[in-house]
């Protein structure tokens, strides 16, 4: 059985207006990789933030392999050295190179020469793969590549416990994969990690457990596919429906339909959806509600749903509207009609009273 290397004993963190963390008691083991999920604002960075006393916690215990970081007595800069810490907004010194910003610390603080710095430097570069940016500024770099640099900087300390967080958040989504890359090859070495992540299968993946965050604490600790395939309390199970289902109503013609549109891309982001279905998916939002539905007012209001499943990754589309009159060879022009033919595997329609509903199947 793993040993502990963290115990956090009724940690609390108040500020004058709100409490995020009201009692947390938990062991984290050696080796165990981390996701700390939740909705905003349930107190996930400042649990991470607190686990290395960049936020001082208001009440309670924190243990690192048996000493208290939260005793006035410890050694923290000693303590903190086990434990490196990956911010979203990477932090890199925009003065150095990519190579001297990994060497400082350990120079400074390991007491490494220059020869050996340098050299670990450079493996760990080409760990992640930016062996040659070592002499590029941070300026040079794109933002996958700059998380990238400051995971590798991270690890120079040659830390027992890495925390991550958020570390994809400040990315184009063209660049969250090559840094989740990075760290599903970090969890595989064997590093404990604790990672605040929305990438939800990422954390189904890689996580040897995952924290689920609400009410002041973790409010339910379980593994991958405890979790995310069945949640034993109310809130978890939830949020994980709503990982699964895009919903929006749009009320009239005047709504944002551009923000939802952007919305919709960010849920196929989010679920990783195979580019075939992600594509599809913004061709039946664009060629039925753009197109066509959202310029009949009678349409109003209009139901956008998708619920995707992770089993087999499919999809199936839910159109609820107003206009029951309208039909698919003659309330859509030809292009539409063969645009959607062409990406999906099944359309209908079905009518309930006043409300009818277009189906729309992916594989």
């Amino acid at each position: 059985m793993s040993e502990t290397i963290i115990s956090i004993r009724h940690l609390k963190k108040e500020y004058p207006n709100v409490t995020p963390l009201k009692d947390v008691s938990v062991d984290i083991k050696k080796g165990d990789v981390i996701s700390i999920i939740g909705p905003s604002g349930t107190g996930k960075s400042t649990f991470l933030r607190c686990m290395n006393l960049l936020e001082t916690p208001t009440a309670g215990e924190i243990l690192i392999d048996g000493c208290a970081i939260t005793d006035p007595k410890s050694d923290v800069p000693a303590l903190r050295r086990k434990m490196g810490m990956v911010f979203q907004s990477f932090n890199l010194f925009n003065h150095l190179t990519i190579i001297e910003n990994i060497m400082l610390a350990p120079v400074d603080l390991l007491h490494l020469s220059k020869n050996e710095a340098y050299n670990r430097g450079m493996e760990l570069l080409r760990t992640v793969g930016l062996a040659d940016k070592a002499n590029n500024l941070p300026e040079e770099l794109s933002g996958g590549q700059k998380q990238r640099a400051a995971i590798a900087r991270t690890l120079a300390m040659q830390p027992e416990i890495v925390l991550f967080d958020e570390p994809t958040s400040a990315l184009d989504p063209t660049m969250v994969s090559e840094v989740l890359s990075v760290i599903r090859n970090l969890a595989k070495q064997g590093l404990t990690m604790l990672i605040v992540t929305h990438e939800m299968k990422f954390a189904r993946d890689v996580s040897t457990r995952v924290f689920y965050m609400d009410e002041g604490g973790i409010y339910e600790d379980g593994t991958s596919a405890q979790i995310f395939g069945n949640p034993t309390r109310e809130k978890t199970r939830l949020f994980v429906k709503r990982l699964s289902q895009f919903k929006r109503i749009i009320p009239q013609k005047d709504a944002d339909l551009i923000q939802i549109h952007a919305e919709l891309s960010e849920f196929s982001k989010n679920q990783f959806l195979a580019r075939k279905n992600a594509d599809a998916l913004d061709h039946i939002f664009e060629e039925l509600v753009l197109e066509t539905l959202s310029k009949n007012d009678s349409s109003y209001p209009i139901t956008f749903t998708v619920n995707y499943r992770d089993e087999d990754q499919t999809c199936e589309v839910a159109i609820e509207h107003s206009d029951t009159r309208f039909t698919l060879e003659s309330g859509m022009d030809e292009i539409s009609r063969k645009l959607l033919s062409a990406v999906s595997d099944d359309i209908s329609l079905s009518q309930d009273g006043a409300k009818q509903t277009v189906r729309v199947q992916l594989s």
